[in-house]
């Protein structure tokens, strides 16, 4: 069993911070555009696993290498079957 999550392959994601635009500002940008978002190089970064969020972390930069620390494991969301939500009512 064990073999075989070896080979499940996860994508994770690091979030680093969010903007909003009009469209019109979007579709005009080119190379070299530079978006600014709504964190600074201290904030908290979100850590996701197939979109789905695990864990929280920092960005640490090490000379040429960034990587991110983790800070705080996020909680599994409770996920219902039909067997509970039947137990349950």
């Amino acid at each position: 069993m064990k073999a075989d999550l070896d080979l499940v392959a996860v994508e994770l994601t690091v979030v680093l911070g969010s903007a909003q635009m009009p469209i019109y500002k979007l579709l005009r940008m080119g190379r070299g555009a530079i978006i600014e978002l709504n964190a600074t190089e201290n904030d908290e970064v979100q850590i996701l696993a197939n979109n789905h969020p695990f864990a929280k972390g920092h960005v640490v930069v090490a000379g040429s290498r960034i990587s991110v620390e983790i800070t705080e494991m996020l909680k599994r969301p409770t996920v219902y079957s039909l067997e509970t939500v039947a137990d349950a009512a």
